[in-house]
């Protein structure tokens, strides 16, 4: 279902990042007031600072338990939860520790559930009201280099969509947005990997306008990335196995790597 912007109240994670600040200028331009969250405080005060009233910040790290729970007391009552934050989990699965891998899957795929659990029955209630899970077009096409990523990844998409099912009539919508390679802001950009010539890439105005788009006009899918990479996303569900020799002999390899050595230190 649609949801108007205007005077809503949003919780927007990840917020600190250069996605999330994208995001937040893209939501607050719409009339909604913001809680953003995030781990650095400093990059959420600069980011309330620029746009001004109808910001709150909250500072948590989603791979501690007691901040997601005080995280759900504080957005208590919002109309639109923007799940925006994860980590970068490139690299073969034996090049990261337990914790590292438990912390992926905290972050990107258990408090986006717990925030949904808590915050999507009164929007129900309301019989209005959306979320947006960020998930990526590792969420559908997976390769060698992202078991981790594209796990947490391909879970958001089918919890997305299920509850988007779910709530299939009841003034409440959920949207899932795929971003590609996004070079202005995010892992890709700060990681310093490079693509093969020819391949394209996205902005992160491009995936803001797809938050808007998901929840203005209730879409449940939303890819942000070129018709190459759209059509491998559809074309995985059927034949995995070309889908990856492609990405694999046009160079996905050596990007995989690079991301993974890029990507080390923000585990």
């Amino acid at each position: 279902m649609p949801t108007d912007l205007n005077g809503a109240r949003a919780l927007l994670t990840g917020a600190s990042g250069g996605i999330g600040n994208a995001i937040a200028r893209a939501l607050h331009r719409r009339g909604a007031s913001l809680l953003i969250t995030g781990r650095r405080e400093d990059a959420l005060d600069a980011l309330r600072n620029e746009l001004g009233d109808r910001v709150e910040p909250i500072v948590a790290d989603l791979a501690n338990a007691d901040d997601v729970r005080m995280l759900i007391e504080r957005a208590a009552g919002v109309g639109v939860l923007v799940a925006n934050a994860a980590l970068p989990a490139s690299g073969r699965l034996d090049d990261f520790t337990p914790e590292q891998i438990d912390r992926a899957l905290d972050v990107n795929l258990r408090a986006p559930m717990q925030l949904a659990r808590a915050l999507l029955p009164p929007m129900v209630e309301r019989g209005r009201g959306h979320a947006v899970f960020v998930s990526s077009m590792a969420g559908k096409v997976a390769q060698s280099g992202s078991s981790i990523y594209s796990a947490t990844k391909f879970g958001l998409r089918g919890f997305g969509y299920a509850m988007h099912d779910e709530l299939r009539g009841t003034g409440a919508g959920v949207s899932i947005v795929y971003p590609g390679f996004i070079r202005d802001a995010g892992m890709f950009a700060e990681s310093g990997a490079k693509l093969p010539a020819g391949t394209g890439t996205r902005t992160s105005e491009q995936v803001a306008d797809a938050v808007i788009a998901g929840i203005e006009k209730g879409r449940a899918e939303l890819d942000v990335a070129p018709l190459s990479f759209r059509f491998g996303g559809r074309v995985f569900g059927a034949a995995p196995g070309f889908v990856t020799t492609l990405t694999r002999l046009g160079g996905g390899q050596k990007v995989a790597d690079a991301l993974q050595e890029g990507q080390r230190n923000k585990r």
